[in-house]
């Protein structure tokens, strides 16, 4: 048996065994290494939903993990025990009109871990053991901590951002919350080029590791008056999930210039000025989860193109997950929060 942790409805999250499953020829067993906690774990968490995705039966959530793996099934060909492997929480169909154009994150039959977003739910991987297909593993041979193979999933989101930003070579980016997701935007940026990148939150923790990231500049949105923010940044990327900061990046972005939405804001809409979307002819773009990303973010960590130490904030045995939960819903003393194994 294995521990699991387990969502049952708003706040009522409980540690319970459980086998890790049955290993197919094409299945590997892996240990959990690290799992970070994030934004959406929250959400089902203290609300048991995310958006319009709702809880309607008990929830594994995790998706953002690192493992090792114990044994691999008679046909595994990609990994082999003992290895450090990143875990791609994304398993699109391969057959449906969006997957056809080459835009797996919005396969209209995605199995993403750990999400409600279908019915059964795709269980996740807060769990000391499970088994994954070899082909959502991608194995890590060089001297990277785990906390940090786990961060490849947000730094997809990150990169898959900056990608729908479009060309940002000597740009001015402006990143609209400082926690892990915002953070994953900013250093993104650096990597594509943008000649400055400016990150702000109504936190001063959140700025802090922004800076650390590579922002070059760091704004109190709520204390800086909006006449300094506007026409400030040719691209803006909306990472708070915030009607508040949806409105500052709409300010400050110049003329012709593109609003990524990042975020997820609430399901019940939100009121924002869209009439300055067609009269200053602003971009607005949505970018969910990752595709290709995905790959890149692994690559970028294989290679230390990217330092994310400093949004490791905690680690925390699987069987104190409430109160690694809760320490994550704590913007004052973390920015991201991982289980471990025991």
């Amino acid at each position: 048996m294995s521990l699991v942790c387990r969502i049952h409805g708003a706040r009522d999250l409980r540690i319970e065994p459980e086998p890790p499953g049955e290993l197919g020829a094409n299945d590997v067993l892996l240990r959990l290494g690290a799992g970070g906690i994030c934004g959406s774990d929250l959400h089902y968490f203290q609300h048991a939903r995310v958006g319009t995705f709702a809880i309607r039966e008990p929830l594994i959530p995790g998706h953002e993990v690192a493992g090792v793996v114990e044994r691999v099934g008679a046909e595994v060909t990609r990994v082999a025990a003992g290895d450090k492997v990143a875990v791609n929480p994304s398993h699109a169909c391969g057959q449906c009109d969006a997957c056809r154009r080459g835009r797996l994150n919005l396969c209209r039959r995605m199995r993403f871990l750990g999400s409600a977003s279908v019915f059964p739910h795709v269980q996740g991987m807060f769990r000391e053991r499970f088994v994954m297909h070899e082909a959502q593993l991608t194995a890590v041979p060089e001297d990277v901590p785990l906390g940090e193979i786990a961060c490849a999933e947000p730094l997809s989101v990150g990169l898959h951002a900056v990608h729908r930003a479009g060309e940002l070579l000597g740009a001015t980016v402006l990143v609209a919350g400082g926690g892990t997701i915002g953070c994953m935007c900013v250093i993104a940026a650096r990597l594509a080029g943008a000649a400055e990148v400016i990150a702000c939150d109504i936190a001063e923790r959140p700025l802090a590791v922004a800076r650390q990231v590579g922002a070059d500049r760091t704004l109190r949105s709520d204390l800086v008056p909006r006449s300094e923010l506007a026409d400030l940044a040719d691209v803006t990327i909306e990472a708070a999930g915030s009607p508040t900061a949806l409105l500052t990046c709409i300010g400050a972005t110049r003329r012709g210039g593109r609003i990524v939405q990042v975020g997820t804001l609430p399901a019940d809409g939100v009121m924002f000025p869209a009439g300055e979307v067609m009269s200053r002819e602003l971009d607005y773009v949505g970018a969910f989860r990752a595709a290709l990303a995905f790959d890149w973010a692994v690559a970028a960590i294989r290679t230390r193109r990217v330092g994310l130490r400093p949004l490791i904030s905690a680690q925390l045995p699987l069987a104190d997950a409430m109160q690694a939960f809760e320490l994550a819903l704590d913007r004052s003393r973390s920015t991201k929060v991982q289980l471990v194994a025991a």
